[in-house]
Formats: C-alpha cells, structure tokens, sequence
C-alpha cells in the first residue's frame, strides 16, 4: 500500500508539471498557429516608396492583439502587431478590437448561436480572470484594461485616443516626428452588451469608441452575416444603433449582415465604417458586401477597411492587397477606402505590422497617386475619427 501512495504521488506530481507546461506553452503555440505571416524574403522597398511611407499618417481600423497573451510593449516574435512594431511601421492610429465570442472553425457561411466559443477556451487556457470566463461583458473590460496596461508600461509611445482633444495632441506629437501610436478600442460583435443597454456605458468608461454590431453569431441586435439568416435589426438593434449615434461613438457594419446594414442606413445619418472587408467586385466572396451595399455605406461619408488576409482579398500579397485597394477606388471612390488589416484575428498574411512599406509600395506599382495612398493609408479614417469623436 506504501508503495502505490508513493506511484500515485508521483503520477500526480507529473500530472501537476503537465497542466503547468500545457498553460505556459500552449496560449503561445496557439497564438503563433493562429496568426501565421507567410515566409517571404525582404521586400524591396524603392527610395520613393520609402520617402513617401515615413510621411503617411497611417491608420488601421481593426486589429486583435488584445486576445492574446503577449506584451505589446515588447517586440513579439510571432503575431502581427505590438507597439514598437507599430512604429516600425509608420502607423499613427490602431484601432485594437476587443472580441469575446467566436465560434470553433469561424465558418464564413454559416454558425447556429449555440455553436461552441472558442474565446471562453481561450479564457481559461490563458488564465484569464474568472470573471471573464463567463460574461462577455467582463471580457471586453479585461481587454480594456489590458490596452490601458499596455500604456503604463510603453514609456509614452502609447496614447489611448477617447477625445478629438486626444486625437489632436496625438497628431502634434506625430508631426513633431515623435515616435508614438495612438490606439482606440473597438468591439468586435456587440454580444458584451448581453442584451443590457446599460452596459453601452460600461463599455465606454473603459475607453471604448467603436462598436460593430455582430460577429459571427447572430445576437440579441440582430443577425450576422454568418448567421442563421439574413435577419434585420431587432428592436433591441435599433436603441443600441440610436444610442451609439447618440453618444458619439462610432458604428462598424463589420460581420453584420446585408439587411442588417441595410437599416442601420435607413436610420442614420452619421459616416459608417466596414472595419475590415475585402471588395466583392475583386473577390466575390460572401465576406465582401455586394458593391452596391458598399457603395451606400459610403455614400454616408464612412469608409471601407481594406483587409491583408486571402479570405477577403483572394490574394495576400502585398501586391493583392494593392489590387484590392485599386478596385476599391473604383467601386467607392478614394474618399471612402482605408485600411482593415484584422491582423492578429486569427488569420495568414504574409507582411505585418513592421513591413507596411511594402504594402505603400505596391500601391505605388498598382499606380495609385500619391493623394490617393494618403487618403486610403490614413486620411480617410482622421477624417471619420474627427467627425464622430467629442
């Protein structure tokens, strides 16, 4: 009997090493499987294209760093986006999406509300606090606070932009060429709200300033562009919709579907945004909106997210996200197209953060003009910010 106790300590000793290595290496090996960049040799960056990138103002509607267990004070080696990569790049403005529900396989088509959350797996995995586990609420104020901890730590190359007063010190900053980033926060589907408008308010304490209506569920607003149908708002839907028009936040179509933007449009009158998206017309995709849809989103002054990843551009090259981009311009105008990278979401690209030289460049070689690469890398979203931001 002496002997098992000794062979049963030792089998849950090695069982207690084995859940302590599974939770210091697996938030990691997922993350890295998750959010692959593609290898690729350097890419060849011309003077021209050089010069003209260090003077972008470059901003980006949607990122998902804040899901993963990394310091963005730091320089990561796996992902797509931290602060001194964000510098690296030239970018002014990130928009870090908080998102709290996702289903397993993330199916385009299509996702029943019941399919299982990989977020709350992901929770536990990395040892989120237990009040996430369970409320979607307390995850998107989690990611908050991790945003907000990522400033403390960033020795001011950080500012977390809630004002148009914030977003104008910022910009002096930037063209007084100090190295520095300006990030805001956005919900990625608004499932946090659970159903509670009063949550709206919690939301925005914690800094939030961008809200999309759905993810790939449908919810208590309305339906999903992956979701059981193509269903509208509801009534819940269209307090919420009102109450961000109300409070000056900004509202993302993103992953909603078709019907859904569709009224959204009929009663706003405020410059909407697809946070990331590729162009139907380039990719025809179910992802993409039909160019008409695009067409009257922005129409409303809002704008278009162009994404890096083959699902919505059908090529993920710095030379496919170009093309994008052009045919974009096309459908939309050059007013209305900017950048939605949905780096860290999970996805392939084959360029991150740090390389968006790349990308300017091959803007350049699709022969965009220099007015129309400022606009799309940036002007169109300070112009957006500036009009829904108080």
């Amino acid at each position: 009997m002496r002997k098992f106790g000794k062979w049963l300590g030792r089998l849950l000793i090695l069982a207690a090493i084995s859940v302590i290595a599974g939770l210091i290496f697996l938030p990691g090996y997922l993350e890295e499987s998750r959010n692959l960049v593609a290898e690729h040799s350097p890419y060849p960056i011309s003077p021209e294209a050089a010069k003209l990138h260090n003077d972008l103002i470059i901003g980006d509607w949607h990122a998902d760093p804040l899901l993963w267990n990394r310091d963005l004070s730091k320089r990561g080696d796996r992902g797509h986006v931290d602060i001194p990569r964000l510098i690296e790049g030239n970018v002014a403005l990130q928009m870090f999406t908080a998102v709290t529900k996702s289903p397993a396989g993330q199916n385009y088509d299509h996702n029943d509300t019941d399919a299982m959350d990989n977020i709350t797996l992901l929770a536990l995995v990395q040892m989120w606090p237990p009040r996430t586990w369970g409320s979607l609420y307390q995850r998107a104020l989690y990611q908050a606070e991790k945003l907000h901890s990522v400033q403390a730590r960033s020795e001011g190359r950080l500012r977390i932009i809630r004002t148009e007063a914030d977003l104008d010190a910022l910009m002096a900053l930037k063209l007084a060429g100090v190295p520095v980033v300006g990030g805001l926060l956005g919900i990625e589907g608004a499932h946090p709200l659970e159903g509670d408008l009063s949550n709206l308010q919690g939301l925005q304490d914690a800094g939030y300033r961008m809200l999309a209506l759905q993810h790939f569920f449908d919810n208590e607003l309305g339906g999903s562009l992956h979701g059981s149908g193509n269903a509208g708002l509801t009534d819940f839907g269209r307090k919420v919709v009102q109450a961000v028009v109300d409070r000056g936040l900004i509202l993302d179509v993103a992953h909603s579907s078709p019907q859904v933007a569709r009224d959204v449009l009929r009663m706003t009158d405020i410059p909407l945004v697809v946070s990331h998206t590729g162009i139907y017309k380039n990719c025809e995709v179910k992802r993409n909106f039909p160019d008409d849809l695009m067409q009257e989103i922005a129409a409303t002054g809002g704008v278009i997210g162009i994404g890096y990843w083959a699902d919505v551009t059908c090529d993920d090259s710095p030379a496919g996200v170009a093309k994008t981009i052009k045919t974009a311009i096309e459908v939309v105008g050059e007013d209305a197209v900017s950048l939605g990278s949905d780096f860290d979401g999970s996805v392939q690209v084959s360029f991150d953060t740090s390389e968006l030289a790349a990308l300017t460049q091959a803007m350049m070689d699709a022969g965009l003009t220099e007015g129309q690469i400022r606009k799309v890398a940036g002007e169109n979203m300070l112009r957006v910010l500036r009009a829904r931001l108080e």
